[in-house]
């Protein structure tokens, strides 16, 4: 199924880009791949990311599909489609901003904005073989996406390379400097995240990635991960009970969707009081650990995607968020990138966490490892 929701063409003739639907488009409803949002009127005025892509004269080409109220993680969505993940149709795209990650996957356009509140933009990047960044909390502008209230959202980019990530960046982040995000060859020291558990082959992927580009990596440990990702859930499932608690009951919600609604209703005051007391700890390790490389890398997803069926019928994947989610808690930027994996058509994904602000550092790092692993590919 297509990667959209709906096509229009909205802007001037510049670079083309499709946007997650649940960001508003002035003269569009902003439904959020939900049933029970299907009868919202249209937005009044843009999203300031939509209005910046539109004063740089970029071409808005339609709204993408997206896992219902991007309260999930598989892409899977009845209602609003579910986008086919072009690196592997059998398996998920990921989620929530399923749509964005496989229309750029399908070469239906090489940039794409999406939203990450738990992984949102990293885990459907790396399912469908996609390079996407979680900015900085805040840098980005978050006003005209849903929910509009979140200590987790960013709004970011997907793209079929890093480059289309800087160009996306340099729109909606008025402050990015697109030379600080470019190679210039420096020595940026990386710290490899040890004891990370993930498929051995996807371990192996990361480091031979970064052995490629020429990095030498110090080893370094974040004792606060599991402790992080317990607290990202907390504070998810309080934020988004309390925009989208009002739905459940109305027969309209997909049945996983309405479940973990439910569920995230039990999160009290006092859970998420203790949550912030994680936030402030972890937040604290890994600035600790970025006052001593310029970035800590480690994979994006522990595993390959599932297939679909097995999601279809019951299979745990929320342990998928469980590299990504604790870098929402701390605000940290957060770039993914696909590297092959031996033996296996399916890239898996490479993540690149840096200082907050640095987001120009991460996609030039990054550039220099996409462009190693070319280099690599076209040697063999």
């Amino acid at each position: 199924m297509t990667a959209f929701v709906s096509r229009f063409r909205l802007g001037g003739d510049g670079p083309a880009i499709a946007i997650k639907d649940s960001i508003d488009i002035a003269g569009y409803p902003t439904i959020a791949g939900s049933r029970a949002l299907s009868d919202t009127a249209p937005a009044t005025e843009h999203a300031d990311v939509v209005a910046r892509l539109v004063d740089a004269g970029w071409s808005i080409v339609g709204k993408t599909a997206m896992h219902e109220l991007a309260f999930g993680i598989s892409g899977i969505n009845d209602f609003a489609g579910t986008p086919v993940n072009a690196q592997a149709p059998d398996r998920i795209p990921g989620g929530s901003s399923s749509g964005s990650a496989a229309a750029v996957a399908a070469g239906e356009v090489r940039i794409a904005l999406g939203t990450d509140t738990g992984g949102s933009i990293r885990m459907p990047a790396a399912c469908c073989g996609v390079a996407g960044l979680k900015p900085t909390f805040g840098r980005v502008s978050r006003r005209g996406a849903h929910p509009s209230e979140s200590s987790l959202d960013c709004v970011g980019p997907f793209a079929d390379s890093v480059e289309g990530i800087v160009a996306a960046m340099a729109v909606i982040a008025p402050d990015f400097d697109s030379a600080l995000a470019r190679d210039s060859g420096k020595p940026w020291r990386i710290g490899l995240l040890d004891d990370v558990q993930a498929d051995p082959a996807i371990l192996e992927a990361v480091a031979s990635a970064l052995r490629q580009a020429g990095f030498d990596t110090l080893p370094v440990r974040l004792n606060g991960m599991a402790a992080a990702y317990q607290a990202g859930m907390r504070v998810i499932n309080f934020e988004t009970w309390a925009a989208f608690g009002h739905l459940t009951g109305t027969g309209a919600l997909q049945r996983d969707v309405e479940q973990r609604l439910l569920a995230a209703s039990a999160v009290s005051r006092d859970d998420v009081r203790q949550a912030e007391a994680v936030r402030r700890a972890f937040t604290s390790q890994v600035d600790a650990v970025l006052g001593k490389v310029n970035a800590i890398v480690l994979p994006t997803l522990p595993e390959l995607p599932p297939t679909l069926a097995a999601v279809r019928a019951g299979a745990p994947i929320l342990g998928l968020t469980s590299l990504v989610r604790p870098f929402n808690l701390s605000g940290h930027p957060a770039f993914t990138l696909p590297v092959p994996v031996a033996s296996v058509a399916i890239r898996a994904g490479l993540q690149l966490v840096g200082r907050k602000g640095g987001d120009e550092a991460l996609c030039a790092i990054a550039s220099r490892i996409e462009r190693a692993i070319a280099a690599d590919g076209a040697s063999q």
